[in-house]
């Protein structure tokens, strides 16, 4: 069944809450029915940031940060690529799936469909959400099972920081979307301007929060999403697990993305002059 056929499929009989609520399921479904019947995309963004934590967590051994109260360097590492994981699908995954989709011309054919414009974005944003999730208890369980690692003493918090820091990158990542010229340029497009900052950011190491670097990796929301998540796993005394100025710059990024997002969304393919 083509995605176009599952659209159509998708629009319910009756126009009712509970019928919007049930095509949008409906809809979620067969996006994650695509995501998870291509295997490379599955073992992309879902298992790269395992690996990168087992091997990392493996290489660290009983290493510690002494700025951060003595922590082992593995509780620093938990936190980080939970927020790696999340960045990279909210990210790099939705934009290379919306590149794609309106380079071949299918979102241009969805929309002609019976299937409502807001429940066919909608579902592809909830589709995403449901991958983080996915890479959030992978990388979790892996932390506690495998080295060790406390979970968050407050769970608000962390549930707070994943959900504000998934909201900001799905803005923008379809934000940048819009500015990406075509499907070949969306992987190296959006890999370049990610990696780097996530190399820029602390996450492969940690950085002291009044360096140089850490103020330059201030202006980006990489930074401030890492920060955020860690506050709840911070098991220093004092420490509050609430980041809130982390996630107000956070929102600040996810408003700055929705509005470019709106401004420039384009369900047509671009034409080259």
């Amino acid at each position: 069944m083509t995605t176009s056929q599952a659209a159509a499929e998708a629009v319910p009989r009756q126009g009712s809450g509970l019928g919007d609520l049930r095509m949008v399921a409906r809809q979620v479904r067969y996006e994650q029915l695509t995501f998870w019947l291509n295997p490379l995309a599955a073992i992309f963004t879902v298992g790269f940031s395992v690996v990168f934590l087992v091997l990392l967590g493996a290489s660290a051994g009983s290493s510690r940060i002494h700025f951060l109260g003595n922590i082992k360097l593995i509780q620093y590492y938990v936190p980080g690529f939970v927020a790696y994981g999340v960045m990279s699908a909210c990210f790099n995954t939705l934009a290379t799936i919306l590149v794609n989709r309106r380079e071949t011309g299918l979102l241009k054919r969805l929309r002609l469909s019976p299937l409502p414009t807001w429940a066919l974005l909608g579902a592809v944003f909830v589709s995403t959400l449901l991958v983080s999730c996915v890479q959030v208890i992978l990388l979790l369980a892996v932390g506690r099972v495998g080295f060790g690692v406390h979970l968050p003493g407050n769970l608000g918090a962390f549930v707070l920081a994943v959900v504000v820091g998934a909201v900001c990158f799905i803005a923008l990542g379809t934000a940048v979307s819009t500015l990406i010229p075509n499907a070949d340029a969306a992987g190296p497009v959006t890999s370049i301007v990610f990696f780097v900052l996530l190399f820029l950011s602390g996450l492969w190491f940690p950085i002291q929060a009044k360096s140089g670097l850490a103020q330059f990796a201030s202006f980006f929301p990489i930074r401030h999403f890492i920060t955020a998540v860690f506050a709840p796993f911070n098991l220093q005394p004092g420490a509050s697990p609430w980041a809130w100025h982390d996630l107000l710059v956070l929102a600040i990024w996810g408003v700055a993305g929705l509005v470019v997002s709106i401004w420039r969304f384009s369900w047509a393919p671009r034409r080259s002059s």
